[in-house]
């Protein structure tokens, strides 16, 4: 897959979109939105140096909401033919007279819709055929054997290409899209033998390959990484301190999204429900949402319905300064949309402290989180409990892996008890920080 090109232009994408808007109005829609898109990628995966799966997808579609007054009806199609595009039009407003109508419902806020729309160097083909990839696969496996000799097997190492683009439209004059590419290395080992095998994995991922970690590197951290785990048995219970480690971490943001966004909100199923302008963090938190970051893997100049976005501190020293809100969450809740339609963009919360050792050194004694299972999470009461491996820490240095743990507390409490943010932030996703030291949790064990 050498080639960097879409099969349709982004000049026709467009003009589908003003085609299936004209054809809704023409046929009674008093309003309409719709997205054309395509995307097209190659994956491939090695394990103990064969070559396992190759795949590769190619993926259109064209989704239409209409609005009959407060009416919504929905449809989509992958076939991009006039004929299809016009029965997918008629199919929504068959749809939308049958729906019930919603005082809420209908598209954004005419003035929130963006204007202008700055470059964010979100599309880098990479151009990478599959023998090539297969190679890269190779070296990233070879790699994480060599890293340690207690590597045993392979779940694989994958080498993955993606590229796609859009066109979203409104009837309130909205036309706007982008190309974009996401690409990532992968490598999962296993160490150790009989019942005594421990498996872990490193990846990476970018908009751009020449911002990929090494293919060598990701597989000797994931080689690495298994072989620490080796010898893992169970601890005492007892309340510590606990230090999740960045990959874990940043979940800690996604249910922080979760819980302060419309949906959560007005449904009143949130454990931080009418927090605005509280403190819910320790006041050494400070929470960023940056939608402008270039090649960032959630930056977007305007959100799922056109509104456009921007810079925002949504915890400012633990206080709550805002929502994340699409239009129908807002209106429910008599506020109006943050551009957040589709979710939150580039989350980030600020370092305290320095890097993983550091935080270390400050914990003292109690539970380095690096793996975490299962659910376990109450959004409503904000209740935690999640099964977990990691190492016990004594005197600021790793003592001996741990497994068969539970971790548990209270989100509410766990926010409040943030004592240290490190600088080790990997940036995977939507949402980055570093490890984060939480005062005082229930470790479950013997």
């Amino acid at each position: 897959m050498a080639s960097s090109e879409f099969t349709h232009s982004a000049d026709i994408l467009r003009q589908i979109a003003r085609d299936v808007l004209d054809y809704a109005r023409e046929r009674g829609a008093t309003a309409a939105e719709t997205e054309a898109s395509e995307g097209f990628g190659q994956s491939v995966t090695v394990r103990r140096g064969e070559v396992e799966t190759i795949e590769y997808n190619r993926d259109k579609g064209v989704g239409v909401s209409v609005y009959i007054g407060q009416q919504r009806g929905h449809a989509s199609t992958s076939d991009f033919s006039a004929q299809a595009l016009r029965d997918t039009v008629d199919a929504a407003l068959s749809i939308a007279r049958l729906t019930a109508s919603d005082q809420f419902a209908g598209l954004a806020d005419a003035d929130l819709l963006a204007t202008q729309f700055p470059e964010l160097d979100l599309y880098h083909p990479w151009r990478i055929d599959v023998e090539q990839a297969i190679e890269l696969a190779r070296s990233c496996e070879d790699a994480a054997f060599a890293a340690d000799p207690k590597i045993s097997n392979s779940e694989g190492a994958s080498v993955s290409v993606q590229q796609s683009h859009f066109a979203y439209g409104n009837s309130n004059g909205f036309l706007g899209g982008y190309p974009s590419s996401r690409h990532s290395i992968v490598c999962s080992m296993i160490a150790g033998k009989d019942e005594n095998m421990q498996r872990d994995d490193w990846y990476t991922t970018a908009r751009s390959a020449a911002d990929l970690d090494p293919a060598a590197e990701v597989g000797t951290r994931a080689g690495k990484r298994a072989a620490r785990r080796v010898g893992a048995r169970k601890v005492a219970t007892a309340r510590v301190p606990v230090l999740l480690e960045a990959p874990v971490a940043s979940g800690l943001l996604g249910h922080f999204v979760a819980a302060v966004s419309g949906g959560s909100l007005y449904r009143k199923s949130s454990f931080l429900l009418d927090s605005l302008g509280k403190e819910i963090f320790s006041a050494n938190v400070q929470v960023r949402d940056r939608p402008h970051v270039p090649k960032g893997l959630a930056s977007s100049p305007f959100d799922d319905e056109g509104v456009a976005t921007r810079a925002r501190d949504i915890v400012q020293d633990g206080v709550l300064q805002g929502y994340f809100l699409g239009s129908y969450s807002a209106r429910k809740l008599g506020l109006r949309s943050t551009g957040n339609a589709g979710g939150n963009h580039n989350l980030s919360m600020d370092s305290t402290d320095g890097d993983l050792a550091a935080l270390l050194k400050k914990m003292g004694t109690g539970l380095l989180l690096t793996d975490l299972l299962g659910q376990g999470v109450n959004m409503v009461t904000g209740d935690y409990s999640r099964g977990a491996a990691g190492f016990w820490v004594d005197n600021g240095e790793i003592s001996h892996p741990v497994q068969e743990i539970t971790v548990a507390g209270n989100l509410k409490d766990m926010f409040r008890n943030i004592v240290a943010i490190g600088s080790d932030v990997i940036v995977r996703g939507s949402r980055q920080c570093g490890s984060v030291l939480v005062e005082g949790m229930t470790v479950a064990g013997e």
